[in-house]
């Protein structure tokens, strides 16, 4: 790998999205947007003293959960125009290594997504009054490697795509199941072996885990520890998978 490739690669598909007010407000503005109204779902619950409040629970996955989405959405469909276009043909014509090529793109998107999560996780602690006994420092590394997750998915799927609706279509396929499976709506524990055995090979659930053990613990735990390993290894999993479908030639 060159850095210096990969820098100048991450320089100009930041470049690129500075001029693309639409994608910024969807990557910094939607997922902030998106926890307001689950903020304003529960805001009129009737609870007994002491008891913690449903946004409190709910409003911690969402922290993992919408930036996972959106960075999916916005680096697929982004890497399917450079396929279309023929900038990414252009580009691997040139003495540019694949991995400098890809790895560039991951950080451009990666540094997003960290954006992403200070400014989700700034609005429900600051703004909404988000109440967890664990440090806000490890949401938000949970929920940078969630994101960065999605960067990879995103970038591994837009290779099986030719246009934006086919790269919109991964949507149910890549991302709905995890959002099902991942123990936001059923304890891992209570599912079917089936649905369970599923479930524990998607990198979702394991950050579901790591934001349940935030909010358990005052200081941070092995299991946590684990969960953080186990998501970033899918991260470098998927990059890799997604090195393997940067073609020298378009379909």
């Amino acid at each position: 790998m060159n850095p210096l490739m990969m820098a100048a690669t991450t320089d100009r598909v930041l470049r690129q999205l500075r001029g693309d007010p639409r994608s910024i407000a969807l990557i910094l503005v939607v997922p902030s947007l998106l926890l307001a109204v689950v903020y304003f779902l529960f805001e009129n619950e009737t609870l007994p003293p002491g008891v913690p409040r449903t946004f409190d629970r709910v409003g911690l996955m969402m922290l993992a959960i919408f930036p996972f989405v959106v960075m999916f959405l916005v680096t697929s469909i982004t890497m399917l125009r450079e396929r279309v276009s023929g900038t990414l043909e252009r580009l691997l014509t040139t003495p540019i290594h694949k991995a400098d090529l890809l790895f560039g793109y991951a950080l451009a998107f990666s540094i997003m997504a960290a954006l992403q999560s200070l400014v989700a996780t700034a609005v429900a602690y600051w703004v909404f009054g988000m109440d967890i006994k664990g440090n806000a420092g490890w949401v938000v590394l949970v929920a940078v490697v969630n994101a960065v997750l999605g960067v990879a998915l995103g970038l591994l799927c837009s290779a099986f795509a030719t246009t934006e609706f086919q790269a919109v279509q991964f949507m149910p396929v890549v991302v709905v199941p995890q959002i099902l499976l991942c123990g936001l709506f059923v304890q891992r524990g209570q599912m079917n072996s089936v649905l369970e055995a599923i479930s524990n090979v998607m990198p979702l659930s394991y950050s579901v885990d790591a934001l349940q053990e935030i909010a358990a613990n005052t200081e941070a735990t092995s299991a946590m520890a684990a969960d953080l390993v186990v998501m970033a290894a899918f991260v470098v999993v998927v990059l890799l998978l997604a090195s393997l479908t940067l073609r020298r030639r378009s379909r």
